[in-house]
């Protein structure tokens, strides 16, 4: 038998590959296998003849399965083998037959493996699924041995104990026989039933566990019917009398008590009352406070404490005369709510019905419905009487107003009212009134459509009538029948509609106006939004967004928004966007208060969200709801909170987000009082360690507070001097160690000013009211201006427009040239008071330091990039060399040797002389270079200053054939010093 191989893999299709059944890894398997079936049929009783496996020779197909014979199908073989007895295979049999064969004989094991193959090779058996699906063919049937089958019944025995897995278990020695638990194939567990070894202990464990779940069952059933008993109890005649006479309280039943302690204990529970839950549960430790089941098992859960709490005030009964003025509910309409009551028997007494519950709840709906229609309406009353009084004074018709209000629900007030449109201004109480009765008629939420024989009187009374509002009834066609209201209404209630739930009630409600269009989605968005995919709800972005612009309720439009905010737990970047182009869109549409009070308040609450996302959202919805928010707000509120933002927050994308926000604000702020504020966040701005956030100051934030500080004239009076004059300070301070750090942030907000304060030369020139565009435009050089760093730092777009610029620039020049600086104050104090401070600072830096060096010439080559080649030449050039006096005869005076030897020498080099690159400057710089070495080599000075230049200009392979020019004269000289320095240079 160990030779027979398996009918079919239990992994693969139906049939076993020949080629793989020799394999090793097969082997564990084909041997578990033929295992297996020796046991079933050794112990099954069945009267297999025993010598029918030996008549099975080695050379006989079947005893070698599917290696033999590929062609038959490796159930067949298994299922033959199974057979077994027969001596010779069957031609062709089909498997049904064999299925059969294996049931009736109870080889179930072998029969549930089929069927399972045949199911992994997509072809079930109908007679094997239905087998294994029957629990009913696994229940022991009382009085039969485990061992067989009662006679006439397949599967008597269970797949558990039945079949004779161990010859011993038919026996009775003292073995557990398993209990027949209702299993199915689903339900079947395989490790279980395996056959590796004897599992007598799990077996012993698996009935006690079975036998366990049994008597729970039995315990629950006693509860059950001892639950029933509790319910009749109290005798009726006592019950009538409580009924009778309310203030006579009933003495409370065990049920009652139980279940009220279960709410109790729950609810203690929910609201962190651990100590006391836990004393409460001791004092009730007959009762088991985990499983409500335990309280009486037929019991509905009712819902928690707070929810009886809160729904307590809806279930007391008014007299059918008390009617709120908007929300009358006729009697016609309630039998149209619940058409079931009207088949119910008079007879049943309790009225906790199933019917009655539905009722109240769907009442409850409609109570809550109308209530917010009664405030929006009021509200809209509130706004007409105040047009009404208006237009009295301007004598206009009042139907012609409140058409253009809202003309659908006017028009069929004034229609319905069968009454002369006009109203007079006196009859403003009774106007009143019929807007609310109408209104409550007209937007009634019933679905009349379902039940068209209820229809409410007021509709059979205008029916006939020719009124106008006729043509807006929706009509239908009455079948000529004699059937009672009831009946058709007991008929009706076949069809299965549910109106009863939330959805449902939603449903079977159309909107027929734009606002019940704005009060459904008011009511569906929150329960749509959390089952839509995170990564989809975006989608939602429209639809919430429309509704809380156009929602008449305060505090589902606040909801809407929170909503909005709270979409996505963490928004990427492009769902980011998203969600503020939303929010410009509602800021748009409604205005600055509604923003001020429905959107700020969002942002207000995220500020200190743990996830970067969501402050990120609040940093950059700042900015972009800028332009859209009361000014005072902006300049106090807003400015406030990202304030906060940066100096608190510790992600550097916030923070980054912020600085772009706050150049926004600096763009639309304008209470001068806010300057210094503005100056202070620049200051700790440009400080940041974070790169990210520096780059954003230099590119947003630092453009515009130049721009606001430009207008209130403080960018030459105080932006720049003060920035001057802390690195000034930072340099006196500096002598033992300067902090390069703070000189570099300084020096570089400088740099980023030098757009700005051209942009305030030109438009301050004499020439500034003579540029007009007309005519051809200069081009103005591709070149003419370092590229600025951001757009904002641009001289045209600063300007306005670049044609404006060129305009401006051909002017500045030819003033620049012609007609000097005379009255011209903004260039007067860069030339008098700006140059000479920063060839002051320059001269007292470190000539050592390359970074300090590196900075300053970056900064000069900038200015006198933006300011032009004729502006260097004629303003910048001649103080230089002032202060240089390049000449023979200062060769001996210490004044002269101290200016060489300081970083005035390489700034000047390599950041003025290095602007323009023709061949005249390359020769001033040549000429230059020449000069410091020979002046320096002959009074025997330190040589740094002259380095320094050379590192610098060495950085540029541009400059070093002008070096070599220099270092050539410096090789040729007739002075050995000059020589020697020469030789020194090469060595950099």
């Amino acid at each position: 038998m160990a030779a027979m191989a398996p009918g079919g893999s239990g992994s693969g299709g139906g049939g076993v590959n020949p080629f793989l059944s020799d394999s090793d890894e097969d082997d564990d398997e084909v041997a578990a296998t033929e295992d297996r079936r020796a046991g079933l049929r050794l112990g099954s009783g069945s009267g297999l003849d025993p010598g029918s496996a030996d008549s099975l020779s080695p050379q006989d197909p079947v005893a070698l399965g599917s290696s033999a014979r590929p062609g038959l199908p490796g159930e067949v073989s298994a299922a033959a083998v199974a057979l077994g007895g027969c001596g010779e295979t069957p031609a062709r049999l089909s498997i049904d037959a064999i299925a059969a064969q294996l049931l009736r004989d109870q080889y179930l094991l072998t029969a549930l493996e089929l069927h399972t193959e045949l199911l992994e090779s997509g072809r079930e058996l109908p007679r094997l699924r239905d087998y294994f699906s029957n629990p009913g063919n696994f229940e022991r049937q009382s009085g039969t041995p485990p061992g067989m089958g009662a006679p006439g019944i397949p599967g008597a025995a269970g797949v558990g104990g039945g079949g004779g897995r161990e010859p011993s278990t038919t026996s009775g020695g003292g073995q557990l026989n398993r209990a027949g638990s209702i299993s199915t194939l689903d339900s079947l567990d395989f490790a279980r039933y395996s056959d590796d070894g004897n599992r007598e202990t799990d077996e012993r464990v698996a009935v006690l566990e079975f036998e366990l779940r049994k008597a729970k069952e039995t315990i629950q059933a006693l509860r059950a019917n001892l639950t029933k008993a509790a319910e009749h109890e109290v005798p009726l005649q006592e019950r009538k009398n409580y009924k009778s006479s309310p203030e006579i309280q009933e003495p409370i039943k065990p049920l009652e008590k139980r279940a009220l302690n279960f709410l109790v204990n729950e609810f203690l529970l929910k609201n962190n009352y651990k100590l006391t839950s836990i004393t409460f549960s001791d004092e009730n430790d007959d009762q088991d406070f985990e499983l409500w089941d335990d309280v009486g098992l037929n019991i509905p859960k009712p819902p928690d404490l707070l929810q009886l709490y809160r729904d307590f005030g809806n279930h007391q009964v008014t007299g059918k005369d008390l009617v709120d003025v908007a929300s009358g509910v006729e009697e016609d309409e309630l039998e149209a709510l619940t058409p079931v009551l009207g088949s119910l028997p008079t007879s049943l007494e309790t009225p906790q019905t199933v019917e009655n519950s539905l009722l109240v709840q769907k009442l409850e709906d409609k109570i809550s419905l109308l209530n917010s229609e009664k405030w929006s309406l009021m509200e809209q009353i509130r706004r007409l009487e105040s047009e009404m009084d208006f237009l009295k004074n301007e004598h206009f018709a009042i139907p012609v107003v409140c058409d253009s209000v809202q003309p659908s629900l006017d028009h069929k007030d004034s229609e319905d009212s069968g009454q002369n449109p006009v109203i007079s201004s006196s009859d403003k109480q009774k106007d009143k009134e019929i807007h609310l009765s109408k209104s409550g008629e007209v937007d009634s939420s019933i679905p009349k459509e379902n039940f068209p024989n209820s229809v409410p009187r007021r509709e059979k009374e205008e029916m006939p009538s020719s009124s106008p509002s006729s043509k807006n009834t929706v009509h239908f066609d009455k079948p000529n029948r004699k059937l009672s209201p009831a009946f058709h209404q007991a008929l009706l209630s076949f069809c299965r509609m549910s109106a009863d739930s939330r959805l449902g009630s939603e449903v079977s409600r159309i909107a027929d106006s734009e606002k019940s269009v704005m009060l459904m989605l008011g009511r569906c968005l929150p329960h749509i939004v959390p089952n839509v995919l995170l990564a989809k709800r975006e989608e939602l972005i429209p639809l919430i967004l429309c509704t809380a612009c156009l929602h008449p309720e305060p505090k589902e439009r606040d909801q809407l928004l929170h909503i909005l905010f709270n979409l996505i737990k963490r928004p990427d970047d492009e769902q980011r966007q998203m969600i503020l182009t939303g929010c410009v869109a509602f800021a748009r549409h409604v205005g600055p208060t509604r923003v001020e009070a429905e959107l700020l308040p969002q942002c207000w609450e995220q500020i200190n969200h743990k996830y970067p996302e969501r402050r990120l959202l609040v940093a950059e919805s700042c900015g972009a709801l800028a332009p859209y928010l009361p000014k005072e707000i902006r300049s106090s509120l807003v400015l406030s909170m990202l304030q906060q933002m940066l100096m608190e927050d510790k992600a550097d994308l916030v923070r980054e987000a912020v600085i772009k926000s706050l150049g926004i604000i600096m763009g639309y702020i304008d209470d001068p009082d806010k300057y210094q504020q503005g100056f202070e966040l620049l200051l700790s701005a440009l400080g940041d360690p974070s790169e990210r956030v520096v780059s954003a100051t230099h590119q947003v934030f630092l453009p515009a507070y130049a721009a606001w500080t430009t207008e209130l004239g403080n960018l030459q009076s105080h932006l720049i001097p003060t920035l001057l004059n802390k690195i000034e300070k930072l340099l006196r301070e500096g002598e033992h160690g300067l902090d390069e750090h703070k000189l570099h942030m300084y020096l570089s907000a400088l740099q980023s000013l030098i757009p700005s304060l051209f942009a305030l030369v030109l438009q301050n020139a004499p020439f500034s009211s003579k540029a007009k565009l007309h005519g051809e435009v200069p081009q103005i050089e591709v070149t003419r201006f370092p590229r600025p760093m951001s757009p904002l730092q641009d001289v045209s777009t600063i300007i306005g427009s670049r044609e404006q610029l060129a305009v401006l620039l051909q002017l500045y020049d030819y003033q620049l040239e012609h007609e000097g600086t005379t009255g011209w104050e903004t260039l007067l104090w860069v030339v008098n008071q700006l140059l000479p401070q920063l060839i002051e600072i320059v001269g007292k830096i470190n000539v050592t330091s390359t970074a300090c060096v590196h900075e300053f010439s970056r900064f000069f080559w900038r200015l006198c990039r933006t300011f032009g080649k004729i502006f260097t030449n004629t303003k910048v050039k001649p103080q230089f060399q002032e202060i240089l006096r390049l000449s023979e005869e200062n060769i001996d005076s210490s004044a002269g040797n101290g200016v060489l030897t300081k970083a005035t020498v390489p700034i000047y080099a390599t950041g003025v002389l290095t602007c323009y690159i023709q061949e005249e400057d390359r020769k001033l710089l040549v000429g230059f270079l020449e000069d410091v070495m020979t002046l320096l080599s002959l009074s025997h000075a330190p040589l740094d200053s002259l380095k320094a230049s050379f590192v610098e200009l060495g950085a540029n392979p541009a400059y070093h054939e002008l070096l070599l020019t220099v270092l050539w004269y410096g090789v040729v000289h007739t002075s050995a010093l000059v020589r020697c320095t020469a030789a020194r240079m090469f060595e950099l």
